[in-house]
């Protein structure tokens, strides 16, 4: 961990992700028990991130409105609101962790996060979660670009698809090795 503060940004571990919905990651189970070791040792310092679907599809913008087309039945209108909840295992966390909700893959797309984050002097992310090749990559290329030094957890990040998981990790690794530490959850928390 580079100098200054952090904070653990777990992204998207909500039940419309773990149970047998269209958007079902198989892996969240794999890693859930990780995931939430992280968050136990670090609830002061957590901030849960929920991917909020809207009501429905013409009340977006651009492509997403027609992402949501695809996946109208992941909208408010007909999603079960409970679905939108962190997995139980972590919405026990909160308070002292946190929750930030976004309407899109990155959760800096408002500037909300990154200000909040900015006034705590935060420049450190520790980052798990789903999908490793969706929203974990978007929030992970979105506070590259804003100057945060990111570790990501690899085995507390997770996806639908194996190839698309791995790739991911490795341009992360790799690509952005001066921004982006890629580590397993035991070195990272034997660190602290």
């Amino acid at each position: 961990m580079r100098n200054g503060a952090f904070v653990h940004l777990c992204i998207d571990m909500q039940e419309m992700f773990k149970q047998p919905t269209p958007w079902h990651v198989p892996w969240m189970a794999q890693v859930a028990d990780t995931v939430v070791e992280v968050a136990e040792r670090l609830s002061d310092k957590t901030i849960f991130t929920r991917f909020i679907p809207p009501r429905r599809p013409d009340e977006i913008w651009g492509m997403w409105r027609s992402y949501y087309e695809k996946w109208p039945m992941m909208t408010g209108e007909h999603l079960d609101p409970e679905l939108l909840d962190l997995v139980p295992e972590l919405h026990r966390l909160v308070p002292p962790a946190r929750i930030f909700d976004k309407a899109t893959y990155s959760p800096w797309f408002d500037g909300s996060l990154d200000w909040m984050l900015k006034g705590e002097r935060v420049s450190n992310l520790v980052v798990t979660g789903g999908e490793t090749d969706v929203c974990v990559l978007a929030a992970v290329l979105g506070a590259v670009d804003l100057g945060y030094h990111v570790v990501v957890l690899s085995d507390a990040v997770c996806s639908g698809a194996d190839e698309t998981h791995d790739a991911s990790l490795e341009v992360l690794g790799e690509r952005f090795s001066v921004q982006v530490e890629i580590c397993r959850t035991e070195a990272f928390l034997s660190s602290l």
